[in-house]
Formats: structure tokens, sequence, C-alpha cells
């Protein structure tokens, strides 16, 4: 089971550690392998599982009392994260709300943030080589500290299978607790979401079992009653719920209990991963699901016509960008600074209907941001909108057909 060696030194290293089975074994392994000092991170980010546990499993492991960063990024990862994402309404090959990929470059952000403090030299990470999370974990490290070293075990190490996993930790004494309750699935949550891999979902033929999803009721079992709900939104974000101002996370977090309730955000598709292969996974985001629904709505009535446009026209390269790990490139910067100006007039509260797996917006309003203007768009009587104007627009718009028509060219 040995590694091949280290190429170079490492004095110091700070590995993302949830306390579970792999983290665990990533963690012996680098004391031995590596002979270096371990610094665990372990982030709360909205997954709902207590992570004050893993203090207890690192300090078993030898790991000192000032080398263990349990840290609550909630808020940070809903106002710097995923907000700005959504001003962007983007998603990934038209329906996946990046609830993981938003993610990774916020864990990669406080590893180097913690690798400063403690003066580490390199970070770790326990993605696989095969997926896409060690492109987004090492692209967001590297941007932010091009001299930092990036040990990844999966990509080393011969421990390629759950047997000798389990032997590699029973052979070190490392505690394999099963969770009560616990996903046989390969499962990622956060604050946005849950993903779901492996298992029956390998056969992108195979329904997903009903037992799997974790968060949003079936639709079918959802309440046989609509409720209406109302998002006020400040320059593109949601900042208040049926009257009530929220912080970021709070608000996220009760979109997600009330779209959760209905059945809200429940998908299953098969996606194109930046390392190559196509991937089946299901994933539940309720609260998103209805954010980017309202969004889309209060920006109907206060966004240009062209600006519009544009966006619709930038979000998929935007999405792509996100979803392939370069949330801290020039160009995704770039992007940004372009959407955010577009969210200046993006003011206004947004009512939508919830029910059995559906969300509907049934009223938006803008009280000064408005640029529907009933007046130019009535059909009753006006008298602001000249419809013989329409003559010359049609004409001009017109010329190049007619120009060719009589060139004699064929359409």
């Amino acid at each position: 089971m040995a590694a091949k060696k280290p190429s170079t030194a490492v004095k110091k290293v700070v590995l993302a550690y949830s306390g579970g089975l792999d983290t665990s074994i990533i963690l012996k392994w680098l004391q031995d392998e590596y002979k270096c000092e371990v610094v665990t991170f372990t982030a709360d980010i909205g997954q709902g599982e207590e992570v004050e546990p893993a203090r207890e499993k690192a300090l078993k492991l030898g790991i000192k009392k000032e080398n263990i960063f349990i840290d609550d990024l909630r808020e940070e990862f809903v106002r710097d994260f995923v907000f700005p994402m959504f001003r962007a309404n983007a998603i990934y090959e038209g329906e996946y709300l990046l609830g993981t990929s938003i993610a990774r470059p916020l864990i990669a952000k406080r590893l180097i943030e913690i690798a400063k403090i403690t003066k580490a030299d390199a970070i770790s990470h326990g993605a696989t080589g095969k997926g896409n999370d060690q492109v987004r974990f090492e692209l967001g490290a590297y941007a932010l500290n091009p001299d930092i070293k990036v040990i990844a075990p999966w990509r080393e190490w011969d421990l390629d299978s759950r047997e000798k996993l389990l032997a590699y930790a029973k052979k070190h004494g490392i505690e394999i607790a099963k969770k009560k309750g616990k996903s046989p699935y390969s499962m990622d949550a956060n604050l946005l979401h849950i993903s779901y891999e492996g298992l029956v979902l390998e056969d992108p033929a195979h329904a997903p079992e009903s037992d799997m999803w974790r968060w949003c009721v079936d639709p079918k079992k959802a309440p046989n009653k609509e409720e209406i709900i109302e998002i006020e939104y400040k320059n593109g974000d949601p900042v208040g719920l049926n009257g009530k101002k929220l912080k970021p996370h709070e608000l996220l977090a009760k979109l997600n209990e009330l779209g959760a309730k209905h059945g809200i955000g429940r998908l299953d598709i098969v996606e194109n991963r930046y390392v190559g292969m196509k991937s089946r996974g299901c994933y539940e985001t309720p609260g998103g699901t209805i954010m980017l629904k309202a969004h889309r709505a209060i920006e109907s009535i206060t966004l240009d016509r062209e600006a519009a446009h544009l966006k619709d026209e930038l979000m998929p390269r935007y999405a792509h960008l996100i979803y392939n790990g370069y949330w801290f490139s020039p160009e995704r910067k770039m992007l940004q600074a372009a959407i955010d100006e577009s969210q200046k007039y993006v003011n206004g509260t947004v009512r939508l209907e919830l029910y059995k797996g559906n969300v509907s917006v049934i009223g938006r309003e803008s009280k000064k941001d408005s640029l529907f203007n009933a007046a130019y768009c009535t059909f009753e009587e006006d008298s602001v909108y000249d419809q013989k104007d329409a003559n010359g627009f049609i004409k001009l718009n017109a010329l190049r057909f007619i120009i060719s028509g009589k060139a004699g060219r064929k359409i």
C-alpha cells in the first residue's frame, strides 16, 4: 500500500478535513508518507451535519489543538459566492444550478488563508482523480498562491478500493463509525444543494430509488394546498422574505425549507465533466430553484432589453467558468463586473406560488425602478405611442431583405 515517494519535502500541510473515513485516512497517510505536520480545516457551509466531532477525531489522530480549524462559513458562502452567481442566473448545460461547483472556491480560499496563518507550505484535499473537484480546488489554490504545493492522495496512493481503505484504517486504528441513516451514495451537501452519485445512478437508464432523496418531499406527497411567498430584492440580491429582512444564509435556509416542503428542486441529469467523461447525478436544490425563478422575474421589469439579452448570452460562459473551477480567473471577474453593473436597478418584490414541485411567478413589482410602462403597452386607447411610427421601423429593418430580393437572391 505504499505511495510513490514525495518528490519534494513538505514541512506542514493544511488538509480539507471532514472527519469521515476518507479524509481520516488521508490525515494518517500524510503523516506517514510525507512525515509532515498536519493542520486540519473543517468548514460548515450548511451541509446539515455536525462539524464539531471532527475536532475530537483530529485530536485522536495526533493533531495539535492549535492546528485544528473549524469555521462557520455559511454567511460568506451565500453572500460572496452563491448570491453573485445567482445575479447571473447561472445554470450549467441548461439545468444544473452549480451547487457543488460554487462551494469549492470558498474552501480553496480558506485553505490558502489557513496555510498563510500556520506557515504551511502545502495543502491537501480528498478529491479523486476522476472528478471535477480536484480541478476546482487546485485552480483556486494556485490562483491565490502560485507557490503552494498541492497534495492529492488519490493521484498518488494505491488505496484504490473501499476494501483497501478499510484495511488501511484497521491497520492504523482509524475509527470506522457508520452513522445511522447515512446514505450509501456519494454525496455532497451544502446550503445550496445536495448531490447524489454512484450505485444504481451509474446506469442513466435506472430511475433514482425513492428513498435516495433526503431533502425534498416527493412532489406527489407535497401539501395539497399552494403556498404564496414574497421575496424582496435589492441590487439583484434577495434581502427579505414575506416582509421580514434576513441575512443571506438565513434567507436561503428558509427558502430551502419552503421549497423542500413543496417538493421543489429535484433534478436528475447527465452532465459533461470538465475532465472528459459524462456523469449522471441527482440533485436537490429547493431554495436555489425558487431564487432563480424569482430573480428572472424581477429582472423582467427592471432590466433594459438589450442588457437582459446580453446577460443571457454571457450566462453560459459564466456558468462554464464556475463549473470548471475558474472562479478566481480574470475573465470571471470581468463578467462579474458587467453582471453586477446590470443589477443597480434590480430592486422590488416578487410573489410566487409553491405547489407540488412547481414554483410559479404570480406577481412582480418595482415601485421605483420598473421599466414596465402601461401607458405604452396597453391595448386600450393611449396618447403616447403613435402606431404609424411602426411603418418606418419595419421598412428600415426590412431594407436588406428588399435589396436582396431585387437582386434576384432567393431565401
